[in-house]
């Protein structure tokens, strides 16, 4: 069975004059639009597509990309508003309905609002929910401590970020962890820092431990480099300065630090750090 609201690689069945019929199974012949047919697209040939309604309840294909598929949580913008729900620009022709039942905020033309996608049960048809935190489960588990995770920023608390982990779970980026501004909707890559009971998830940016020590390395030697040799930052710096110009935690900053004193590839002065054997 072919899945909607999700990318399909379906044969094409038949070309007629308005564009190409490709197999979906027990779905019947789905209309691929000639706007959409790669040149030198044949039957018998196979292609990706993505599967979804138009405006009469038919199925789909095209071989544009939606800004998120089912599943996906996304920060999509309001085009439009009528009495049963809003309309999301999702980056394909057709908007995807947000209904009146899915709103939690108030939904103005123009805003941007973090929506999950889904299956309407009823319709079969893929929508929209504002309701994205009964969506997210932190009892299974699918993370352990120092995976690598994608983080969607969700909410700001008093003690941090609420973030949205691998479209799964939720977890904390503290604000000692941060020194930039973070925006609504914005994908971070970061890494779980610890998890504690009741599956509460901490989160830290970047990667974890020595993995990222060893790509910042390079980073530093470079700007070593770059600035003749001596930059004038230390264990005593201020953390916003260390991450303004090097773009990491004062913490990774000294990990990186240590790790390249111990190659002997910089001197630690009073006043900052020095390459050795700088021109």
């Amino acid at each position: 069975m072919v899945q909607v609201g999700q990318y399909n690689t379906l044969k094409v069945v038949k070309k007629v004059d308005f564009g190409m019929y490709l197999d979906g199974g027990e779905d019947g012949e789905i209309l691929l639009p000639k706007r959409f047919v790669p040149k030198g697209l044949k039957p018998d040939d196979e292609i990706e597509v993505f599967l979804y309604h138009d405006g009469e309840n038919r199925l789909i294909a095209t071989t544009q990309k939606p800004l998120a598929v089912a599943g996906d949580i996304a920060l999509l913008r309001v085009v439009s508003i009528s009495n049963q729900g809003a309309f999301l620009d999702w980056g394909l022709m057709k908007d995807i309905f947000l209904p009146l039942s899915q709103q939690t905020t108030r939904i103005d033309v123009g805003g941007e609002y973090l929506v999950k996608l889904y299956i309407d049960e009823r319709t079969g048809r893929i929508a929209a929910t504002q309701r994205v935190e009964r969506t997210l489960s932190n009892e299974n588990l699918t993370v352990k401590e120092k995976d690598e995770v994608d983080m969607l920023v969700y909410q700001k608390t008093d003690i941090g970020y609420k973030v949205i982990i691998n479209n799964k779970h939720l977890g904390v980026l503290h604000y000692n962890e941060v020194f930039r501004e973070l925006e609504y909707g914005a994908h971070e890559k970061g890494f779980i820092k610890s998890i504690k009971e009741e599956g509460k998830i901490d989160v830290s940016l970047g990667e974890a431990g020595y993995k990222k020590v060893e790509s910042e390395t390079d980073k530093i030697l470079r700007l070593l480099q770059e600035n003749n040799g001596y930059l004038p930052y230390h264990d005593k710096s201020n953390p916003e300065e260390i991450y303004e110009f090097f773009g990491i935690s004062k913490k990774v900053f000294k990990m990186t630090v240590g790790a390249l004193y111990k190659q002997h590839k910089i001197e630690l002065t009073q006043t900052g750090i020095k390459l050795i054997n700088a021109e």
